[in-house]
């Protein structure tokens, strides 16, 4: 299968990377050339347009910073459309919309192309490492079609029903993961305050109920003092907002959901939009006169576990 790989960004480029490095044909695109040019080093093919791209490969991948963006090289004159034809399939790997992704597979199947909306979930530190999990939302002979290139670059695999179904438990994911990093954040301020060691209070948090994915990842490094989590506020902002769209059209009166989009839209006026996500720390250090800093935490997340072959994971229907 020849694979097309539009967008290499944070996330999108270690995922290339893992097609590239596990032997498939791969073609890239990126806005910025100097992006793609490693890719191209190692083997990869440039396309100089989405279309060019769409009309050489059996599967095109996006995996872009925002629903308009994907819809913009989707939809454009020398887009992906207006190289798809019967028979390939398009993948989006990006977190966006539900709604915006059916739209875009209606287009996609009028070419006789068939849509899957697969985003990923664990960070960046393991799509370098393949190790990450990925979600796929498209009908399940198309599952099955895209499985093997899906398992070279994540673990573990979990088909979450027709499209659509995949973005939307995406972004309850990232809301889920927000809510968590502003707890961390409020527990971590709280324990200085009160005259806590915050190496202790680190292994505290690791080792009890209170514990999580963020806080074993995140709290790293908020205390290494480089908050360098590979995503920025403007991006939270996004996927929150997202979730709270989900849970207005469902009629959800959520209560939490408007509170962390409050918090990160202060983030964003504080401290800019590409600031580090995990620096929404930093309206609590400025209002207590603290650094939350301790000694021998990593400046970024690696992901310590060797690289696996990727699994399909069965959901449990009782029975």
């Amino acid at each position: 299968m020849k694979i097309g790989f539009i967008g290499l960004g944070n996330v999108g480029g270690k995922l290339a990377g893992s097609l590239v490095r596990n032997g498939f044909d791969v073609t890239v695109r990126d806005l910025d050339r100097a992006a793609a040019q490693p890719f191209v080093d190692q083997g990869a093919v440039f396309a100089e347009s989405p279309r060019e791209m769409a009309e050489a490969v059996d599967l095109v991948i996006t995996c872009l910073p925002s629903p308009a963006a994907c819809s913009a090289v989707m939809e454009a004159e020398d887009g992906i459309l207006a190289g798809l034809s019967g028979g390939m399939i398009w993948a989006e790997m990006s977190t966006t919309d539900e709604a915006e992704v059916k739209r875009l597979g209606t287009l996609v199947e009028a070419r006789g192309a068939r849509p899957v909306d697969c985003p990923v979930s664990g960070g960046c530190h393991r799509a370098a490492t393949g190790n990450i999990s990925i979600f796929a939302g498209c009908e399940r002979p198309t599952f099955e079609k895209v499985l093997p290139v899906l398992k070279a670059m994540g673990r573990r695999i979990l088909h979450t029903g027709p499209l659509g179904s995949a973005s939307t438990l995406k972004v309850m994911t990232n809301y889920l993961a927000t809510a968590n990093l502003v707890s961390v954040c409020e527990a971590l301020v709280t324990s200085k305050m009160a005259g806590m060691d915050l190496n202790t209070t680190f292994e505290a948090i690791r080792i009890s109920s209170g514990n999580s994915f963020v806080h074993e990842t995140e709290s790293q490094v908020i205390l290494n003092g480089s908050r360098d989590i590979n995503f920025t506020m403007d991006l939270v902002s996004k996927d929150i907002g997202l979730f709270q769209a989900i849970a207005e059209r469902a009629n959800v009166p959520l209560e939490l959901s408007p509170l962390l989009i409050d918090i990160f839209k202060d983030g964003e006026k504080r401290y800019g939009p590409r600031e580090w996500s995990d620096n929404i720390i930093k309206r609590l250090e400025e209002a207590c006169g603290v650094d939350i800093l301790a000694p021998g935490f990593p400046p970024e997340m690696v992901d310590d576990e060797p690289e696996e072959e990727g699994y399909e994971v069965i959901v449990n229907r009782g029975g």
